[in-house]
């Protein structure tokens, strides 16, 4: 690979790495009770929770609530920032 590439490659990598830091998805999850919002490049940015998730004083629901939303929520951003790093990998043989 020529050095011209390699640093167009950087530059697009760059781009895009900036586009994922501004890109949001969220994800629900205990039947909505659970909110998160990440962006796509995997930072969370908001949790919300159901106050009534909250009341029912149920310790090990709420962890679980917050644990699924939070691995929903991470799968989603990481499904997004495939989409946007295929176009930059493709014929490199990465898994994106």
């Amino acid at each position: 690979m020529d050095m011209i590439k390699m640093m167009k490659q950087v530059a697009e990598m760059k781009k895009i790495q900036k586009k994922l830091a501004s890109k949001k998805v969220e994800f629900a999850g205990a039947g909505g009770a659970v909110k998160i919002s990440i962006s796509c490049d995997m930072m969370p940015q908001r949790i919300t929770i159901d106050p009534e998730l909250i009341q029912s004083g149920n310790v090990k629901k709420i962890e679980s609530a917050i644990l699924d939303a939070v691995k929903g929520g991470i799968s989603l951003a990481q499904e997004e920032a495939a989409k946007d790093m295929k176009s930059l990998t493709a014929g490199m043989g990465l898994p994106f």
